[in-house]
C-alpha cells in the first residue's frame, strides 16, 4: 500500500494548558472535551468515532471512552509502546494504518494528562525508564537519564551548548505570541537561559520541558472521506518508528555513533525512502524536546546538519519563525508551549500546514514532527497540504 496522502488530519482539539494539577477536569473528562472540540472540527458526530490510538502508558482506552461519546461501534483500541513521547508520529501512523486496512474509518489519536488525578510523572512514567543499573548509582529521574546523552554529545561529537540554548531560545521567543502557550507573553532571552539555576548537567531550567495538565486529539480518516469533510485535509505524507540497535531499554548499550544523539539513525532513514521526500523538503518541524539536547540530535540524525555544522544551523536566526531556514516549535514546544507527553506538536503541525498558528510560516506545505528523542522507541512523520501530494 501507498501510505503517502492514503490517509489525513480532519480535525484537531486541545484543551487549555494548567500548571501541573490545577486542571478543573479530571484527566478523563479534560480528554472527552478534547475529543468532542476535534470531532467539530472536522464535522464528525462523536458517535461515530470507531477507533483510538494513544501511546503509552496513557490510562484511557476506548472502552473507557465509547460511553463518553456515545460511540455506535469500537472497531480499533490500541497504543504505542515505547515510554514517554517517543511514539507520538507513530501513533498517527497506526491510526492510518487501521483505516487503510478496512479496520475503522474515524481513529482519534490522542494523549492527556492531569497529575491530580495521577501524580507526577516522576512516579507514574519515568518507572518504565529506570533500571536497577540507574537507581543504585543515584540516577531516578529522566533529566538525568538523557544528561550522559546529552553530555556525551557535546564531549565526544564537539556539539557546542549553544546550539542546543538556541532551541530553548526559540521555543520561549515562539510561545510570547501563543495565547494558549503557559510561557505566553514571557520575557526569557538567551542570556536568562543560559544564565538559569542548574537542574542536572548539562541542563539548566530552561532546557527542561514543563509538566502541563491538559489533553489533545486528532481525528484521523481516508483522504477521501476528509475531502468531503468541513476543513481542508492535512495529509500524512511518511511515518516511522522504531530503534536502532541495539539500543530499546539498554540505552547505555547504544554505539558511539547513536548514543549521543536521539536514537533516529533508522527511523529517519526510513521516513525519507518511503515517503520519497528528504529534508530539503521541509518547511517547518515541531522536535520533540523534553530537554533540547537530544532536540540537536534529531535535527542532526534528520539531515538539518552535522555535529560539525550543529552550532552554524542551530541558531535563533535559523529556527525562528517566519523565515529562518528551518522554523521549528512555532507553538512553543515542549518548553514553553506546555509538555503534555508532546502531543501538542501534531496539532500545531496541522494548525501550521492551515494557517492558523500563532506563527505562521508563509507557504508551508511540508511539516516534520519528531516524537522521544532519546526515549527507548522513537518515530518521526511527515504532514503536508494538498500542494505537497
Amino acid at each position: 500500500m501507498n501510505l503517502k496522502g492514503a490517509t489525513a488530519i480532519a480535525g484537531i482539539g486541545q484543551t487549555p494548558n494548567y500548571k501541573r494539577a490545577t486542571s478543573p477536569d479530571s484527566e478523563q473528562k479534560a480528554l472527552l472535551r478534547a475529543i468532542v472540540a476535534a470531532c467539530e472540527d472536522a464535522g464528525v458526530d462523536p458517535s461515530d468515532v470507531d477507533g483510538f490510538c494513544s501511546y503509552g502508558p496513557d490510562r484511557n482506552d476506548g472502552t473507557t471512552l465509547m460511553h463518553g461519546l456515545g460511540l455506535k461501534e469500537l472497531r480499533w483500541s490500541t497504543q504505542g509502546a515505547g515510554g514517554g513521547g517517543g511514539a507520538i508520529p507513530g501513533a498517527v501512523g497506526v491510526a492510518a494504518a487501521a483505516i487503510m486496512t478496512g479496520q475503522a474509518e474515524h481513529v482519534i489519536v490522542y494523549r492527556a494528562t492531569v497529575e491530580r488525578d495521577y501524580g507526577r510523572f516522576n512516579v507514574t512514567i519515568e518507572q518504565d525508564h529506570r533500571n536497577s543499573h540507574f537507581t543504585s548509582s543515584g540516577v531516578m529521574v529522566a533529566a538525568q537519564i538523557v544528561a550522559f546523552r546529552t553530555q556525551r554529545m557535546i564531549e565526544t561529537l564537539g556539539v557546542p551548548r549553544d546550539a542546543m540554548d538556541a532551541i530553548s531560545a526559540v521555543d520561549y521567543l515562539h510561545a510570547r505570541n501563543n495565547p494558549r502557550a503557559m510561557a505566553f507573553e514571557n520575557t526569557v532571552s538567551l542570556e536568562d537561559i543560559q544564565n538559569s539555576r542548574w537542574i542536572v548537567e548539562p541542563y539548566r531550567l530552561f532546557n527542561c520541558s514543563r509538566e502541563t495538565d491538559g489533553a489533545a486529539a486528532i481525528l484521523v480518516t481516508s483522504a477521501e472521506r476528509a475531502r468531503d469533510l468541513k476543513r481542508e485535509p492535512i495529509y500524512l505524507l511518511g511515518v516511522a518508528q522504531g530503534a536502532a540497535g541495539p539500543g530499546g531499554v539498554c540505552w547505555e548499550n547504544y554505539s558511539e555513533e547513536e548514543f549521543p544523539l536521539a536514537g533516529f539513525s533508522s527511523v529517519a532513514r526510513r521516513l525519507w525512502d518511503s515517503s520519497g521526500l528528504t529534508h530539503k523538503d521541509v518547511d517547518v518541524a515541531q522536535i520533540y524536546e523534553n530537554f533540547s539536547g537530544p532536540a540537536v540530535g534529531a535535527l542532526i540524525q534528520h539531515g538539518f546538519c552535522t555535529p560539525e555544522t550543529a552550532a552554524a544551523f542551530c541558531t535563533i536566526e535559523n529556527l525562528r519563525a517566519p523565515d529562518g531556514k528551518l522554523p521549528i516549535n512555532t507553538d512553543g514546544g515542549c518548553l514553553a508551549e506546555g509538555f503534555v507527553h508532546g502531543i501538542g506538536g501534531t496539532v500545531e503541525a496541522v494548525r501550521q500546514l492551515r494557517g492558523e498558528s500563532a506563527n505562521p510560516v508563509p507557504g508551508a506545505k511540508v511539516c516534520l514532527v519528531t516524537g522521544g528523542p532519546a526515549s527507548t522507541l522513537v518515530s518521526s512523520a511527515l504532514f503536508g497540504t494538498k500542494a505537497a501530494l
